[in-house]
């Protein structure tokens, strides 16, 4: 017979002692990597080791005090993947403004920038779990953070306000600072797809007319997911974002498949995709571009545009190896937006492939966990919360390394905690924020019903539970 407090056979344990250990290697992978690049570029273990070590260990442990506090019962492997993952990036970082500097360049304080957006995320990160005790609230505010997030990526088609940045318009310029809103609007409508699906999935569960072994959704269904497919098209066409595109329709289809169990859905979205992928092909000429870079990328390579920065950075990887050049050793500086889009193929040519891997390991525990926090939730809106906060990360992870990588065209999206970029930042860290609310609920203890002795009372007296 199982525990009373246990639930699919799990333990309810804190584990914060774990997680404790865990973060003190995240930190040593990000302080190590930060002297390792110092040694490397210039000979010397860097000046200012110790203040951004004490700083970026003081962002961390505040973190865990937080998590320690107000989410004791919350997984202890999400937050020590994170900071391991965003204290790789800001030594990949430095290594980059090494190098610009040393050639002449202005850029050369993305590092000392990326520390001040990863600030402003754990503070979001720890004002997120202090204030939402209960992630079961947010389904209150499903239409309006649906709402929320159209409007987000509405905004950088205003004039004034919308920004058109290597050829994408996905930004928005606001007292001076440039701002993607798209990075919010995926959060707001990961809460609104959740809420939404929770009402409506027995509808959207029905089965329509059967083709080949597969039960089709009834045509009346089709609403939610034409509109989506409407909202993806949009942003490809309009905003000329193809990696954004991919994941607003990507996350919708994954969270309506687990929410209905339905294999139809799968088929209807794969044949939408398949009919948008095309069309984008026909009519939007950036697409064309870079599926031409993606299928013959060396007939491109002095073009322009063309593939040279494609093919620079499949030469650097293979160059790297399996265990890299070392920092120092590569010429990352060659690959344009080597920081954003790119940072990968800068691991890769001085770290070699097996830090590529041990970088997608982590990200696939991450996107683990948040499966697992699905699994062990009680309730249907804290499962499809999970679910889809996890496929963020996946999908985002897959579209960009498998660009960086040859394997799928390139998307333009940036490397979750890796690559520079505040917007993305900030609100990966909140993500990360709403996964430990919604599993500090799911492991810990339920409430025990213990009920008053009312012997003596009224048989038609209502009967006072207390919980414990």
């Amino acid at each position: 017979m199982s525990h009373p407090g246990s639930l699919m056979g799990f333990v309810h344990r804190r584990r914060r002692g774990a997680e404790l250990f865990l973060l003190v290697l995240a930190l040593v992978v990000g302080i190590g990597a930060y002297a390792a690049v110092g040694l490397g570029v210039e000979g010397t273990v860097p000046a200012d080791l110790v203040g951004y070590g004490g700083w970026l260990t003081a962002l961390i442990v505040a973190a865990h005090v937080t998590v320690r506090l107000v989410a004791p019962y919350a997984d202890p492997v999400l937050l020590p993947l994170v900071a391991a993952l965003n204290g790789l990036g800001l030594a990949v970082l430095r290594r980059l403004d090494l190098t610009y500097e040393a050639n002449g360049l202005d850029q050369h304080t993305f590092a000392r920038q990326q520390l001040t957006w990863m600030t402003l995320g754990v503070v979001l990160f720890i004002a997120t779990l202090v204030l939402l005790r209960d992630h079961r609230v947010l389904q209150r505010f499903t239409y309006t953070a649906g709402l929320t997030g159209i409007l987000l990526l509405i905004l950088p088609f205003l004039p004034f306000v919308g920004r058109e940045i290597n050829g994408a318009r996905i930004w928005i310029n606001v007292a001076g600072f440039s701002f993607q809103p798209g990075e919010v609007a995926k959060v707001m409508l990961v809460i609104a797809f959740a809420g939404y699906l929770v009402l409506h999935r027995d509808a959207l569960a029905l089965a329509g007319r059967r083709v080949v072994f597969v039960d089709l959704p009834r045509g009346r269904d089709l609403g939610p997911i034409m509109a989506m497919f409407g909202v993806s098209m949009m942003i490809l066409v309009l905003q000329n974002d193809l990696g954004s595109s991919l994941l607003f329709f990507g996350l919708f289809l994954v969270m309506l498949y687990v929410a209905t169990e339905r294999p139809g859905w799968l088929v209807v979205g794969g044949l939408l995709f398949g009919a948008g992928a095309l069309a984008a092909y026909t009519f939007v000429g950036n697409v064309q571009n870079r599926f031409n870079f993606w299928l013959r990328p060396m007939d491109y390579y002095d073009d322009s545009p063309g593939s040279f920065q494609l093919v620079e950075a499949l030469f650097g990887q293979g160059w790297g190896g399996l265990i890299g050049r070392g920092f120092g050793n590569g010429f990352p500086e060659r690959v344009p937006f080597a920081y954003s889009d790119f940072i990968v193929s800068t691991i890769g040519e001085e770290l070699g492939l097996t830090a590529v891997m041990a970088i997608i390991l982590c990200y696939g525990l991450i996107v683990e966990r948040a499966l697992r926090i699905a699994l062990i939730s009680r309730d249907g809106f804290g499962k499809l919360l999970a679910v889809g906060l996890g496929a963020i990360v996946a999908l985002q992870v897959f579209v960009v390394i498998g660009g960086v990588t040859g394997l799928i065209p390139l998307t333009g999206l940036t490397t979750p905690f890796l690559s520079y970029g505040g917007s993305s930042l900030v609100a990966n860290w909140v993500v990360v924020a709403l996964l430990l609310r919604v599993s500090d609920q799911a492991r810990r203890p339920a409430p025990r019903l213990e009920p008053v002795d009312d012997s003596g009372a009224d048989s038609e007296t209502t009967q006072v539970v207390k919980l414990r």
